[in-house]
């Protein structure tokens, strides 16, 4: 457990400190000598709802009297040749505003530079086999960047409990994995996604979208929700259900389609049953967009 417990005292109504180097986070997250529970919520900033229900699951989890951090850091080694490194967008006035209001303590928000401070690492994580296919085969060495930053950040913030979203569910998988093989001392916990009410996932790159592409990208949770519902037909079944609203779906170029085991993301055989995710990836408009949903497989 990290730090140790014991009981905090009173509190005075929270406020959210903004923290840009190690050393002010760690005077503003472990401001005394009483620690309590402790959670992270790390982001690449451009927060959303999706966001904020990270922060306040946090919240939930640790109490009043426990700490919330959110990191606020667009990481250069998770971009690779030709990706929207420089064009994300960096909104940390505003990010500031969502984490006071879902419940956030400190917001940690480096530099490249207070991160790596010796330029780019030369010595990595490794995602492994769980990081080659779909979103590491769209996307080279991704997960190996998100890996670094993921255990760097948990050493700095040493939490008890770090949250993830379900949408990213390779990354959720494969830090979870991390975590087990590596020893790392803190409970990973997954939150589910947050969807407007049409269905779409909400996501950081939907503000890239016209109102016509975000029309067509309604087209992902579709075929992952035709697809959902086939579940008691079997694994084939859930597969050609969702194939069959992606096909000719207008704007919308499909990457993968895929029905997986979510604990080594692999695609299941169509004689699988039981537990799986339905994960797609499509290219609408100029934005990338991930999705997934369950399946029970019967």
């Amino acid at each position: 457990m990290a730090r140790g417990k014991q009981p905090a005292k009173a509190k005075a109504p929270r406020t959210t400190e903004l923290t840009r180097t190690v050393e002010e986070f760690e005077a503003a997250f472990w401001p005394d000598d009483q620690p309590v529970d402790n959670a992270v919520v790390m982001t690449m900033g451009a927060l959303h709802a999706g966001h904020a229900a990270l922060i306040r699951a946090a919240r939930r989890q640790v109490g009043r009297d426990g700490r919330v951090a959110v990191t606020v850091f667009v990481n250069p080694l998770q971009f690779g040749a030709g990706e929207d490194l420089e064009r994300y967008p960096r909104t940390l006035d505003a990010d500031l505003e969502v984490a006071r209001e879902a419940g956030a303590d400190v917001v940690f928000a480096p530099t490249v530079e207070e991160v790596y401070p010796n330029g780019e690492p030369l010595v990595r994580l490794s995602a492994g086999p769980m990081g080659d296919g779909f979103e590491g085969a769209s996307r080279p060495g991704h997960f190996d960047g998100m890996l670094t930053v993921v255990a760097k950040l948990l050493h700095i913030t040493d939490p008890d409990f770090a949250f993830f979203g379900e949408k990213d569910a390779q990354q959720l998988a494969i830090v979870r994995r991390m975590v087990a093989d590596l020893d790392f001392d803190v409970e990973i916990v997954g939150v589910p996604t947050v969807r407007e009410e049409d269905g779409l996932a909400l996501s950081s790159r939907n503000r890239f979208l016209s109102d016509t592409e975000r029309g067509q990208a309604l087209a992902l949770s579709r075929a992952l929700f035709a697809g959902r519902d086939a579940g008691a037909q079997g694994a084939k079944a859930v597969r050609e259900a969702a194939a069959a609203v992606l096909d000719g779906a207008d704007g919308v170029t499909p990457d993968y389609l895929a029905l997986i085991d979510p604990d080594s993301f692999t695609e299941v055989p169509d004689d699988f049953t039981g537990e799986a995710l339905l994960a797609v990836a499509a290219k609408v408009g100029p934005a990338r967009l991930i999705d997934n949903v369950g399946v029970i497989v019967r």
